[in-house]
């Protein structure tokens, strides 16, 4: 029986309270030296009206004895649980070797959906690198909602529409030339640099910006023509930007960006006023919330024109409507965080209970030692040409290192683009990150390569044994110190996925991914794992094995593929 479970039974009966919750109440001591599980519990001492440290020292009197359990402590308020180190092991590593990817997976989510909005790019802008931490933690998310059994719904809400596309049509018909884009090898290159031309010309001829609000306006009736050149802009955006989806493996399930909402838009604005949520203030249609410390939410600009407000609100109650969603999430800098709470209220006092369920994942900004980026001004760094260059990067490193690798150019394509996502996904979301070459290729930090390298030694070690027997696993050769945090590191991982799931946080499996492959390397080094004894040896590839299972895993719910060769 897993001892966890055996330890939350003990004490659902002493307490009266459901086991699945004792469960979810244990933590991994800070040291080995305060146990293996420690129990809080001051969870308890409400109901048994008792104080914590009686509460863990009339509860450690039920453990004495009990197979598994070499000690149970009380430590103020809490009861640690020392546990029988080759027994932890057998039954930590059986459930990996037995689950494999499935590790840590549950039904939690069975029949729900959870809408991730994230990447959200603009048409006619490039795929910059600042857009990298919402696709990667956005794809990040979905993975590990999927890993619990939610069915994520990956939305790419495109910024296809405003004055931009304007302007973006009127430098076209001035100085583009259709056959020069379509036969460019970067169209958005050739459209951007229009696009900045604008922008110089308009500083000299201020009409440039009433002609490029009135070509938006043609857009707005569907005027044949541009619309025909507005929809050509988007699919060479889409194409363009799929080729560096495909690099970081992002997938959507929808690309309705705020066009898709025009035509809906209407029915929501009526309902607002209906619902008596909007005043006129100036000749615009605003939610007054001042109520709440927030100025107001704008919903329709003195000329009757929609704002980003309309389109969220009305994309809101689409997703609704059509997902029945559990949760929406918004994977959004923090930049946004008053304009999704003016959001979030109106839907709220539209009396749309499931606003609640609306949640900005709001995250810190990324930069580059070049510094900060703007389309305007030309300067703007595309996400494809730093994943190219940390895949050519990659490659020389390895070129260097491992001269003989197979599918070098495959592994250098894995490992490269593993360094790019691994930055924002290292660090709590909300923290800004700046980008670096170094640190990011460094095979012995705290990083992807690391972490993957470490994994294609496992691989290594389980290629030259094989095959090994389970069944005649010593398990006893297991009781050691390295061991002990190796298997910690790896039953902490199921739980870890819960919390990150929680707290939309996948920096917590990257960590925890790293804590697994701190302590395999030192495993590695202190345990001779091809041992004569073929018990031993059997027990210690069984480790091997359970680390590389784990490590894959890890890498994956954060988007990263793991190489088995390095």
């Amino acid at each position: 029986m897993d001892i966890r479970k055996l330890i939350a039974a003990k004490v659902s009966e002493y307490a009266s309270v459901p086991a699945g919750d004792v469960e979810a109440w244990f933590e991994v001591p800070p040291s080995p030296d305060k146990g293996d599980v420690a129990l809080p519990c001051f969870k308890l001492a409400k109901s048994l009206r008792k104080t914590p440290p009686a509460i863990a020292a009339e509860l450690s009197k039920a453990f004495t004895g009990v197979t598994g359990i070499v000690k149970a402590e009380p430590v103020g308020g809490y009861l640690n649980f020392f546990l029988d180190r080759s027994g932890e092991a057998r039954t930590v590593i059986e459930k990996i070797l037995s689950e494999r990817e499935n590790y840590g997976s549950s039904c939690e989510g069975k029949n729900r959906n959870v809408c991730i909005d994230f990447s959200s790019i603009n048409i006619c802008k490039p795929f910059g690198v600042h857009h990298i931490t919402t696709t990667v933690l956005g794809n990040s998310l979905a993975r590990i909602y999927k890993h619990l059994g939610f069915n994520p719904v990956r939305i790419n809400h495109l910024g296809d529409w405003g004055t931009q596309f304007g302007k973006m049509l009127v430098a076209f018909k001035k100085w583009g030339d259709r056959e020069t884009v379509e036969n460019s090898e970067s169209p958005m290159r050739e459209l951007v640099a229009l696009y900045v031309r604008f922008h110089q010309e308009a500083e000299a001829h201020p009409e440039l910006e009433d002609e490029a609000r009135a070509t938006f306006r043609s857009i707005e009736l569907h005027d044949p023509e541009n619309w025909a050149l507005y929809d050509w802009f988007k699919e060479m955006t889409l194409k363009e930007a799929q080729r560096t989806y495909d690099l970081l493996g992002v997938e959507f399930d929808s690309y309705n960006g705020e066009a898709f909402y025009e035509d809906k838009m209407p029915a929501v604005i009526e309902e607002l006023k209906e619902k008596g949520v909007t005043t006129v203030d100036n000749g615009m249609t605003i939610v007054d919330l001042s109520a709440y410390n927030m100025p107001p939410c704008l919903i329709l600009k003195s000329n009757g024109g929609t704002i980003y407000p309309t389109r969220d609100i009305t994309a809101a109650i689409y997703r609704k409507n059509t997902y029945d969603f559990y949760k929406n999430l918004y994977v959004v800098a923090y930049q946004q965080n008053l304009h999704f709470r003016q959001v979030f209220k109106t839907l709220e006092l539209m009396g749309y209970d499931w606003a609640k369920d609306c949640v900005h994942v709001n995250f810190g900004m990324i930069s580059m030692p070049e510094g900060t980026f703007s389309t305007r001004k030309g300067n703007a760094i595309y996400l494809e040409d730093v994943l190219v260059k940390a895949i050519e990067k990659t490659g020389a490193i390895m070129r260097e290192k491992s001269p003989d690798l197979e599918n070098m150019d495959e592994v250098a394509r894995q490992v490269g683009v593993g360094a790019v996502i691994w930055g924002p996904l290292y660090s709590s979301r909300i923290k800004d990150f700046t980008f670096s070459w170094d640190k990011a290729l460094n095979f012995e930090g705290e990083t992807a390569p690391y972490a993957q390298y470490t994994h294609a030694r496992c691989c290594s070690v389980l290629r030259k044994a094989d095959g090994y027997d389970i069944e005649k696993a010593a398990w006893d050769c297991l009781d050691n110190e390295s061991c002990a945090a190796l298997v910690k590191a790896m039953s902490a991982l199921p739980a870890t996925i819960e919390s990150a799931a929680e707290k939309y946080e996948p920096y917590l499996i990257s960590r925890n991914v790293i804590e697994i492959c701190s302590a395999f390397n030192k495993f590695y080094f202190e345990n001779r794992i091809m041992d004569e004894d073929e018990g031993v040896r059997a027990a210690r590839l069984a480790v091997t094995d359970a680390a590389r299972t784990a490590i894959k895993l890890g890498l994956y719910l954060l988007g990263i593929e793991a190489p088995e060769r390095m």
